[in-house]
């Protein structure tokens, strides 16, 4: 009992991020967008911007930081997905940014947010 499985952190630290953005005045638009083999955690609107948000949570920084997991492949992929997304939802007056919200979740610890705006 107590083993926490890694997608039980990822959706987690995916609602924690939605209620963060939420709390900033971003309007959360879908969670989860699939196209092909990518996804984008979160997609959100903010003033003027379509937000496409790639959540990464961990436990400790055993494995490195949250951010760090978000490689040059991954945004590739992040920013074919977005991509795909504007088209299809015909977002092409909005501007858009690919963020990164890294969350660590330790014992006993409030869990530490960091928002990367613009991120790549």
């Amino acid at each position: 009992m107590g083993t926490v499985d890694k997608n039980d952190i990822g959706k987690l630290g995916e609602n924690l991020a939605a209620m963060y953005l939420i709390q900033k005045g971003y309007s959360i638009i879908t969670r989860n967008y699939r196209h092909g083999h990518g996804e984008i955690d979160i997609i959100a609107q903010f003033q003027k911007y379509m937000i496409f948000v790639e959540v990464k949570t961990r436990k400790s920084l055993e494995y490195g930081t949250p951010e760090e997991a978000v490689t040059k492949s991954k945004q590739k992929q992040i920013r074919k997905v977005a991509e795909a997304f504007i088209n299809e939802h015909d977002q092409t007056d909005l501007d858009y940014r690919l963020d990164v919200i890294a969350i660590l979740l330790q014992k006993n610890e409030k869990p530490k947010i960091n928002h990367y705006e613009n991120a790549f």
